[in-house]
């Protein structure tokens, strides 16, 4: 009876019918966090997240992320969705492309979110005898605007300072400083040779965006295989759907495009 059953369930998948067990074909989730993205091998295609689609059924898939510090003409981002055939050899073939999705934000930050609809365009059937063949969709991104250059800043902070690898001079520590007899001010007295008064440069405290000047997207939040019956709207192009951020269709897809192998 095994052995049948593992007849018909190639069988379902050579003929390009959906598995009755099942309404959509299950992809590995993962964190809900916008990741900063830097630029990778001179901006070339590079992967934000990989589902395992190896013995997918259906020729659709929904992917969903989300976006952050995309600006309007500082940080843009191009992304794309590509399907890969992965060997026991550990080679990496690119099989297809959606078109390139440009994403180009909004003038203040503001949290993106993306959903992408797609037809993988990985042949059924493909290595049933091949028990080391992977198939992989990956949610990819390159940079089309950006990141911007971080130039550092500094603030001015007056106060008693030390050097910190010094001990402070004194029972009270650095900053106890006797007062005059009047108790109208604070002195610097001989006693306290280590401690100085006056303006201390110190550098200003930024996050990775401001200090990369990238944009931040996440790991697809899902990849799942859907019907057609569910994503009509699906194509070999792509479709797409966002909030929080400005966009549209560029380049039609290419797989020769260089991309960041591995």
């Amino acid at each position: 009876m095994n052995e049948l059953a593992e007849v018909k369930r190639r069988l379902s998948a050579i003929e390009r019918a959906p598995v009755p067990v099942s309404k959509f074909d299950r992809y590995p989730a993962v964190e809900w966090a916008a990741q900063g993205r830097p630029q990778v091998g001179g901006n070339v295609w590079s992967s934000v997240a990989i589902a395992n689609a190896t013995g997918l059924t259906f020729d659709r898939v929904e992917v969903k992320f989300i976006t952050d510090f995309l600006l309007t003409g500082k940080r843009e981002a191009e992304v794309r969705l590509a399907a890969y055939r992965h060997t026991g050899r550990a080679e990496r073939q690119i099989v297809s492309a959606s078109s390139v999705l440009n994403l180009t934000g909004t003038t203040d930050r503001t949290i993106g979110v993306v959903v992408l609809r797609w037809v993988h365009g990985i042949p059924y059937g493909w290595d049933y005898a091949d028990d080391t063949t992977i198939y992989t969709i990956e949610l990819q991104h390159r940079y089309k605007t950006g990141p911007e250059e971080y130039t550092p800043s500094t603030r001015d902070i007056f106060g008693f300072h030390k050097p910190t690898n010094r001990a402070a001079p004194g029972t009270g520590g650095a900053l106890e400083m006797p007062n005059n007899e009047t108790y109208e001010t604070m002195v610097l007295p001989k006693t306290r040779p280590g401690v100085s008064g006056g303006w201390v440069t110190i550098p200003e405290i930024v996050g990775d965006s401001e200090r990369y000047g990238s944009y931040s997207i996440s790991p697809m939040h899902y990849c799942v295989g859907l019907p057609a019956e569910r994503i009509p709207e699906a194509s070999a192009k792509g479709w797409a759907w966002m909030r929080g951020t400005n966009g549209g269709w560029g380049r039609d897809p290419d797989i020769t495009e260089p991309d960041f192998g591995v």
